[in-house]
Protein backbone atom coordinates (compact mmCIF):
# COMPACT_ATOMS: atom_id res chain seq x y z
CA UNK A 1 0.00 0.00 0.00
CA UNK A 2 1.31 3.57 -0.88
CA UNK A 3 1.74 6.45 0.94
CA UNK A 4 -1.03 8.40 -0.51
CA UNK A 5 -3.39 5.16 -0.64
CA UNK A 6 -2.64 4.29 3.22
CA UNK A 7 -3.53 7.98 3.99
CA UNK A 8 -6.60 8.67 1.50
CA UNK A 9 -8.20 5.49 3.01
CA UNK A 10 -8.05 7.03 6.50
CA UNK A 11 -9.57 9.95 4.92
CA UNK A 12 -12.02 8.10 3.60
CA UNK A 13 -12.44 6.16 6.34
CA UNK A 14 -13.32 8.70 8.89
CA UNK A 15 -14.77 11.51 6.49
CA UNK A 16 -17.44 8.68 5.81
CA UNK A 17 -18.06 6.48 8.56
CA UNK A 18 -15.50 7.03 11.63
CA UNK A 19 -16.87 10.30 12.44
CA UNK A 20 -20.56 10.08 11.33
CA UNK A 21 -22.77 10.22 14.89
CA UNK A 22 -24.85 7.56 15.54
CA UNK A 23 -28.95 7.10 17.17
CA UNK A 24 -26.91 7.14 20.46
CA UNK A 25 -24.76 10.64 19.71
CA UNK A 26 -21.92 8.88 20.02
CA UNK A 27 -19.56 8.71 16.79
CA UNK A 28 -19.09 5.80 14.95
CA UNK A 29 -15.67 5.72 16.42
CA UNK A 30 -16.39 5.63 19.55
CA UNK A 31 -17.39 1.40 19.12
CA UNK A 32 -13.27 0.60 19.87
CA UNK A 33 -13.99 2.27 23.42
CA UNK A 34 -15.70 1.04 26.33
CA UNK A 35 -18.33 3.33 27.19
CA UNK A 36 -19.90 1.06 30.24
CA UNK A 37 -20.75 2.68 33.90
CA UNK A 38 -18.04 0.05 35.18
CA UNK A 39 -15.46 1.58 33.30
CA UNK A 40 -16.69 5.10 33.43
CA UNK A 41 -14.54 6.29 36.02
CA UNK A 42 -11.38 4.96 35.16
CA UNK A 43 -11.56 6.04 31.59
CA UNK A 44 -12.23 9.43 32.72
CA UNK A 45 -9.48 9.30 35.30
CA UNK A 46 -6.55 8.59 32.41
CA UNK A 47 -7.92 10.82 29.58
CA UNK A 48 -7.21 13.51 32.35
CA UNK A 49 -3.71 12.67 32.53
CA UNK A 50 -2.87 14.82 30.11
CA UNK A 51 -3.24 17.64 31.74
CA UNK A 52 -0.74 16.97 34.36
CA UNK A 53 2.03 16.89 31.10
CA UNK A 54 0.81 20.30 29.59
CA UNK A 55 1.59 23.62 30.72
CA UNK A 56 -1.53 25.36 32.07
CA UNK A 57 -2.03 28.05 30.00
CA UNK A 58 -0.64 29.83 26.83
CA UNK A 59 -1.71 31.43 23.45
CA UNK A 60 -1.91 28.47 20.64
CA UNK A 61 -2.34 24.86 21.88
CA UNK A 62 -1.99 22.56 18.50
CA UNK A 63 -4.15 19.19 18.77
CA UNK A 64 -2.61 17.35 15.84
CA UNK A 65 -4.76 14.57 14.60
CA UNK A 66 -7.73 16.23 16.67
CA UNK A 67 -10.37 14.60 15.31
CA UNK A 68 -13.98 15.66 16.34
CA UNK A 69 -12.55 16.60 19.55
CA UNK A 70 -15.42 14.25 20.17
CA UNK A 71 -14.97 13.53 24.78
CA UNK A 72 -15.40 16.04 27.38
CA UNK A 73 -12.25 14.93 28.82
CA UNK A 74 -10.54 16.30 25.64
CA UNK A 75 -12.22 19.63 25.71
CA UNK A 76 -10.00 20.60 28.94
CA UNK A 77 -6.77 20.39 27.36
CA UNK A 78 -7.02 23.77 26.11
CA UNK A 79 -9.11 25.56 28.82
CA UNK A 80 -6.24 27.37 29.76
CA UNK A 81 -5.30 28.61 26.71
CA UNK A 82 -6.84 31.08 23.98
CA UNK A 83 -6.71 28.89 20.78
CA UNK A 84 -6.87 25.63 19.76
CA UNK A 85 -5.73 24.47 16.33
CA UNK A 86 -6.58 21.45 15.10
CA UNK A 87 -4.92 19.79 12.25
CA UNK A 88 -6.26 16.48 10.81
CA UNK A 89 -6.88 15.34 7.41
CA UNK A 90 -10.24 14.98 8.03
CA UNK A 91 -13.18 18.00 6.70
CA UNK A 92 -15.49 15.77 8.46
CA UNK A 93 -13.23 16.12 11.93
CA UNK A 94 -12.54 19.43 11.62
CA UNK A 95 -16.36 20.19 10.79
CA UNK A 96 -17.35 18.37 14.17
CA UNK A 97 -14.59 20.36 15.95
CA UNK A 98 -15.53 23.42 14.84
CA UNK A 99 -19.45 22.88 16.37
CA UNK A 100 -17.92 21.71 20.05
CA UNK A 101 -15.08 24.54 19.94
CA UNK A 102 -16.51 27.69 18.45
CA UNK A 103 -13.98 30.42 18.27
CA UNK A 104 -11.56 28.89 20.29
CA UNK A 105 -10.91 26.61 17.79
CA UNK A 106 -8.70 27.06 14.74
CA UNK A 107 -9.09 24.43 12.28
CA UNK A 108 -6.82 23.37 9.28
CA UNK A 109 -6.73 20.51 6.81
CA UNK A 110 -3.00 19.06 7.61
CA UNK A 111 -1.17 16.08 7.29
CA UNK A 112 0.38 15.49 10.81
CA UNK A 113 4.05 13.93 9.16
CA UNK A 114 4.21 17.34 6.99
CA UNK A 115 2.39 20.34 9.27
CA UNK A 116 2.16 23.71 7.23
CA UNK A 117 3.21 26.45 10.48
CA UNK A 118 6.02 28.23 11.33
CA UNK A 119 8.60 26.60 14.05
CA UNK A 120 7.95 27.01 17.93
CA UNK A 121 4.69 28.80 16.97
CA UNK A 122 2.80 26.46 19.85
CA UNK A 123 2.72 26.66 23.46
CA UNK A 124 1.75 22.90 23.88
CA UNK A 125 0.58 20.24 21.80
CA UNK A 126 -1.54 17.18 22.03
CA UNK A 127 -1.98 14.09 19.72
CA UNK A 128 -4.34 11.48 20.26
CA UNK A 129 -4.56 8.07 18.31
CA UNK A 130 -3.27 10.12 15.00
CA UNK A 131 0.71 8.67 14.56
CA UNK A 132 -0.52 4.91 14.54
CA UNK A 133 -2.00 5.76 11.40
CA UNK A 134 0.50 6.89 9.70
CA UNK A 135 3.04 4.37 7.80
CA UNK A 136 5.67 3.37 9.73
CA UNK A 137 8.49 5.28 7.89
CA UNK A 138 6.63 8.69 8.37
CA UNK A 139 6.36 8.10 12.72
CA UNK A 140 10.01 9.59 12.29
CA UNK A 141 8.63 12.33 10.84
CA UNK A 142 5.58 13.15 12.36
CA UNK A 143 7.70 13.42 15.83
CA UNK A 144 10.23 15.50 14.33
CA UNK A 145 7.40 17.83 12.60
CA UNK A 146 5.75 18.01 16.05
CA UNK A 147 9.07 18.78 17.98
CA UNK A 148 9.52 21.41 15.09
CA UNK A 149 6.63 23.43 15.46
CA UNK A 150 6.86 23.14 19.59
CA UNK A 151 7.85 26.43 21.26
CA UNK A 152 10.50 27.38 23.57
CA UNK A 153 10.39 25.53 27.46
CA UNK A 154 7.00 24.38 25.89
CA UNK A 155 5.60 20.54 26.19
CA UNK A 156 3.97 18.04 23.91
CA UNK A 157 2.11 15.23 24.44
CA UNK A 158 1.27 12.19 22.07
CA UNK A 159 -0.85 9.32 23.06
CA UNK A 160 -1.03 6.44 20.82
CA UNK A 161 -0.98 2.36 21.17
CA UNK A 162 1.58 -0.24 21.38
CA UNK A 163 1.30 -2.63 19.17
CA UNK A 164 2.02 -6.06 21.34
CA UNK A 165 2.12 -4.69 25.00
CA UNK A 166 3.27 -7.32 27.32
CA UNK A 167 0.74 -6.65 29.88
CA UNK A 168 -1.95 -7.33 27.52
CA UNK A 169 -0.15 -10.63 25.61
CA UNK A 170 -0.55 -12.08 28.85
CA UNK A 171 -3.93 -12.13 29.10
CA UNK A 172 -4.58 -12.96 24.96
CA UNK A 173 -4.61 -16.43 25.73
CA UNK A 174 -7.35 -16.50 28.68
CA UNK A 175 -9.19 -14.33 25.81
CA UNK A 176 -9.14 -16.68 23.00
CA UNK A 177 -10.38 -19.64 25.68
CA UNK A 178 -13.04 -17.24 26.61
CA UNK A 179 -14.05 -16.94 22.71
CA UNK A 180 -13.97 -21.00 22.12
CA UNK A 181 -16.46 -21.20 25.45
CA UNK A 182 -18.72 -18.51 23.87
CA UNK A 183 -18.94 -20.21 20.57
CA UNK A 184 -17.08 -17.54 18.91
CA UNK A 185 -14.05 -18.17 16.33
CA UNK A 186 -10.82 -17.52 17.71
CA UNK A 187 -8.74 -14.24 15.68
CA UNK A 188 -5.81 -14.94 13.87
CA UNK A 189 -3.45 -12.75 11.88
CA UNK A 190 -4.89 -8.80 10.88
CA UNK A 191 -8.45 -9.66 12.51
CA UNK A 192 -6.68 -10.08 15.96
CA UNK A 193 -6.15 -6.62 17.60
CA UNK A 194 -5.33 -7.05 21.20
CA UNK A 195 -6.47 -3.10 21.77
CA UNK A 196 -9.89 -3.83 20.86
CA UNK A 197 -12.36 -6.57 20.31
CA UNK A 198 -12.23 -6.11 15.90
CA UNK A 199 -9.81 -4.06 13.84
CA UNK A 200 -10.24 -0.72 13.79
CA UNK A 201 -11.64 -0.54 10.03
CA UNK A 202 -8.36 1.92 8.69
CA UNK A 203 -4.95 2.02 8.36
CA UNK A 204 -3.11 1.11 11.65
CA UNK A 205 0.37 0.35 12.36
CA UNK A 206 1.59 0.44 16.21
CA UNK A 207 5.38 0.00 17.40
CA UNK A 208 6.53 -0.59 20.96
CA UNK A 209 8.80 1.10 23.35
CA UNK A 210 12.29 -0.03 22.24
CA UNK A 211 11.59 1.00 18.79
CA UNK A 212 10.26 4.58 19.35
CA UNK A 213 12.87 5.24 21.80
CA UNK A 214 15.31 3.62 19.20
CA UNK A 215 13.59 6.03 16.30
CA UNK A 216 13.70 9.35 18.33
CA UNK A 217 16.74 9.26 19.97
CA UNK A 218 18.85 11.24 17.29
CA UNK A 219 16.15 14.27 17.56
CA UNK A 220 15.11 14.57 21.19
CA UNK A 221 14.48 13.05 24.66
CA UNK A 222 11.49 11.43 25.57
CA UNK A 223 9.89 10.18 28.59
CA UNK A 224 6.99 7.89 28.62
CA UNK A 225 4.18 7.27 31.21
CA UNK A 226 0.50 5.17 31.11
CA UNK A 227 -2.27 7.30 29.89
CA UNK A 228 -4.25 3.60 30.27
CA UNK A 229 -2.71 -0.06 30.75
CA UNK A 230 -5.56 -1.50 30.28
CA UNK A 231 -7.13 -1.86 26.49
CA UNK A 232 -10.97 -2.08 25.23
CA UNK A 233 -10.28 -5.46 24.48
CA UNK A 234 -9.87 -6.51 28.38
CA UNK A 235 -11.84 -4.36 29.59
CA UNK A 236 -15.24 -5.53 27.78
CA UNK A 237 -13.60 -9.08 28.74
CA UNK A 238 -12.96 -8.83 32.40
CA UNK A 239 -14.01 -5.78 34.01
CA UNK A 240 -17.25 -6.67 35.15
CA UNK A 241 -19.91 -5.06 37.97
CA UNK A 242 -20.87 -8.22 39.54
CA UNK A 243 -16.94 -9.10 39.63
CA UNK A 244 -15.29 -6.07 41.90
CA UNK A 245 -14.94 -4.14 38.20
CA UNK A 246 -15.09 -0.87 39.42
CA UNK A 247 -12.30 -1.71 42.74
CA UNK A 248 -10.16 -3.62 40.16
CA UNK A 249 -9.86 -0.62 37.95
CA UNK A 250 -9.14 1.73 41.02
CA UNK A 251 -6.50 -0.48 42.07
CA UNK A 252 -5.10 -0.40 38.72
CA UNK A 253 -5.03 2.97 37.80
CA UNK A 254 -3.35 3.42 41.91
CA UNK A 255 -0.69 1.02 40.52
CA UNK A 256 -0.10 3.03 37.49
CA UNK A 257 0.58 6.20 39.28
CA UNK A 258 3.18 4.59 41.17
CA UNK A 259 4.76 2.65 38.38
CA UNK A 260 4.29 4.79 35.72
CA UNK A 261 7.69 3.65 33.75
CA UNK A 262 6.88 0.08 33.75
CA UNK A 263 2.70 0.56 32.98
CA UNK A 264 3.71 3.32 30.39
CA UNK A 265 6.29 1.01 28.66
CA UNK A 266 4.16 -2.61 28.64
CA UNK A 267 0.80 -1.23 28.80
CA UNK A 268 -2.00 -0.59 25.98
CA UNK A 269 -1.85 2.50 26.23
CA UNK A 270 1.47 5.34 26.27
CA UNK A 271 1.78 9.27 27.00
CA UNK A 272 5.28 10.24 25.17
CA UNK A 273 6.16 13.44 27.11
CA UNK A 274 8.94 15.69 25.21
CA UNK A 275 9.46 19.34 25.39
CA UNK A 276 12.01 21.76 23.48
CA UNK A 277 14.54 23.43 25.81
CA UNK A 278 17.01 26.24 24.55
CA UNK A 279 19.96 23.99 24.58
CA UNK A 280 18.19 20.86 22.75
CA UNK A 281 17.95 22.21 18.77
Amino acid sequence: MTEKTTKQEVREFYDQIGWSQEEDGNYQNARYEDLRPVSREYIHKTRLRVNQHLLPSGRFLLDAGSGPVQYPEYLTYSEGYDYRVCADISITALQEAKKRLGDHGLCVVADVANLPFAPSVFDGIVSMHTIHHLPMEEHHAAYKELYRVLGEDKKAVVVNGWGKPFLMQLFEPFIQLGRILTGRSIQRGEKKDISGEDATGTFVQKMDARWLKNELKDLFPIEIYPWRSLSTRFLRWFIRPRFGGKKLLQLTFWLEERAARFFGENGQYPMIIFSKGENRE
